[in-house]
């Protein structure tokens, strides 16, 4: 299953984490990119809030995925998870009006 998880600021979190923190961040970034888990990361343009695109069996486990993050463990950060399917629309082309 697709999902793509959108970081959110917590509310009353500072928001500032330690240099050892970030770079335990990164290598549980790189983790979860080299296990296939973590497929796409980017930041959205002007803010610092990182955008995934994850491949899990279940929300569930993108959310358990998450948690193992040294910033979600902390409460620095959290992350809104959304799951993905195909788009459909394709289908139209091809005469089958029925797939919506």
């Amino acid at each position: 299953m697709k999902i793509l998880a959108i970081e959110k600021d917590i509310p009353g979190a500072t928001g500032v984490a330690s240099r050892s923190l970030l770079k335990d961040e990164a290598a549980r970034v790189w983790e979860l990119y080299q296990s296939g888990v973590l497929r796409e990361i980017y930041f959205r343009q002007g803010r610092t809030n990182a955008v995934l695109v994850l491949e899990c069996a279940s929300l569930e486990d993108a959310s358990l995925i998450l948690g193992t993050l040294p910033l979600v463990h902390e409460r620095l950060i959290e992350f809104e998870v959304i799951p993905l399917i195909p788009y459909p629309g394709i289908s139209r082309l091809f005469g089958d009006e029925n797939l919506e």
